[in-house]
């Protein structure tokens, strides 16, 4: 009813402004808390927690003696609940709203006659079908099962949602069709902290601290591929008073420098009292944030580190013979692309080739394959590598390298490339060794060709 009128019939009526999404904060976390029960919990807003008990009851000495613990244990905790156990999500729940405060219903009872006395409000329904059902003096569950199915099935044959389909809801509180649950899954937020042997009374040694931790966090959320959209920095005083200073973002971040500038402005005020004892930073809020590639001459200009200086301690370390760099090669063979020099060596300037598409991860040999096509000249259709038979769903190519005939016998065979992709998602970069009556390889006599497996792509 109204505001008003409730006060009319009871002027000393407390009220308290609405807070639906603390509620359902709250309902979250009494499922996980309900978990003691049971394996999984799930909601059933907007007050209600749906807990898998199957066998799990004789832990607490039956089901009746489980009921009564929980009763007993919310209690404690200033929680009011009906409670009931039964084969089915929807049995419970109208047990738990229509029935007994603790009601139990086994999988050897008859269900159908022990629910047929509770009120079609038990079957979970919207209130217009409600409505509807009591104008049609439909007011018990027993009622629909007089009424039959088929006579049912015609009226609401309409009604998708279970919620506007009162035989579908019937289903599911006899077990007849499965209702599928969400469970509620625990994430837990980021945490890093720091005890201190000695209290902190100085802000110098805190913004240390605050630091440290600010790169623990950033290692934390690197590992997760998340960045933190808010973050809390406790310190906890000897005393045992606790300070708290939360921080929120516009976007996901992983800098430390970001974070530490921004805590450094909500620590001017921090009373160390005798001293703090103990700090953590938690981010209780985090988003996706995907793996960047840092900016080598920045790390240069702020760290005095790059690639040359990096050589430069390997090869004092090592000694210049244990350290090699890549070098690109004039060549379009694969494995012939690239040379190796020493880190001291002068490079050699080499006329840049331009390649087509070449895969990330190239083999330190090239596997041989067995391969299934339609031609001798046709596109692969399937290929067996290392013991497992893949399907090829895309092809591409082919793309022919002749061999280096200044560097090669006559003998020497060209390779037609494939870009494949099979039926799981994986690309490959393979060749076929040669071609049919090319008169070429070992016998010179026109051998069939050899397929390989050389690189693959991410």
């Amino acid at each position: 009813m109204l505001l008003a009128d409730a006060r009319s019939l009871c002027p000393h009526l407390r009220t308290a402004p609405s807070d639906p999404l603390g509620d359902l904060a709250f309902l979250e976390n009494l499922a996980v808390w309900a978990r003691r029960w049971g394996p999984w919990s799930a909601l059933d807003p907007p007050d209600g927690v749906l807990v898998d008990v199957t066998e799990v009851a004789h832990l607490f000495g039956g089901e009746k003696a489980m009921l009564e613990e929980a009763q007993t244990v919310l209690g404690r905790q200033g929680l009011a609940a009906r409670l009931a156990i039964a084969p089915t999500a929807g049995a419970a729940w109208a047990l738990a709203h229509f029935g007994p405060e603790r009601a139990v219903l086994r999988a050897e009872d008859d269900g159908a006659q022990r629910l047929s006395t509770l009120p079609v409000a038990a079957l979970r329904l919207d209130p217009d079908i409600l409505l509807l059902l009591r104008r049609l003096g439909l007011k018990r569950i027993g009622n629909l099962y007089d009424i039959g199915r088929d006579t049912l099935q015609r009226r609401f044959r309409t009604h998708r949602a279970p919620a506007s389909n009162p035989l579908v809801r019937l289903d599911q509180l006899l077990g007849r069709v499965p209702e599928p649950l969400l469970p509620v899954a625990v994430t837990h937020a980021p945490l890093v902290q720091r005890r201190l042997m000695e209290p902190l009374r100085h802000r110098s040694l805190l913004d240390r601290v605050v630091e440290d931790l600010a790169e623990d966090m950033v290692r934390e959320l690197e590992g997760r591929s998340e960045g933190a959209r808010m973050l809390e920095l406790g310190l906890w005083r000897v005393d045992g008073e606790a300070v708290i200073r939360q921080l929120e973002m516009a976007a996901a971040t992983r800098d430390p420098a970001h974070i530490i500038r921004l805590f450094g402005r909500k620590l001017d005020d921090v009373d160390a009292g005798f001293g703090i004892e103990l700090v953590r930073l938690r981010a209780p809020w985090c988003e996706t944030l995907p793996l960047s590639q840092a900016d080598f001459e920045a790390a240069v200009e702020n760290h005095g580190t790059g690639l040359a200086a990096c050589i430069d301690r390997l090869t004092v370390r090592l000694g210049k013979h244990a350290v090699r760099r890549p070098d690109p090669h004039a060549s379009h063979l694969p494995e012939r692309a690239q040379t190796w020099r020493g880190p001291l060596d002068k490079a050699v300037l080499q006329e840049e080739f331009a390649f087509h598409a070449r895969p990330l991860k190239l083999l330190d040999r090239p596997e041989e394959i067995a391969v299934l096509y339609a031609t001798p000249d046709g596109l692969p259709r399937r290929f067996r590598w290392r013991g497992a038979v893949h399907e090829i769903l895309r092809v591409e190519g082919p793309e022919r390298i002749a061999p280096e005939w200044w560097r090669e016998r006559s003998s020497a065979r060209l390779r037609d490339y494939y870009r494949i992709e099979d039926g799981q998602g994986r690309r490959y970069w393979i060749y076929r060794h040669g071609v049919m009556g090319d008169g070429r390889g070992q016998d010179r006599q026109g051998s069939a060709p050899q397929w390989y497996l050389q690189g693959l792509f991410a």
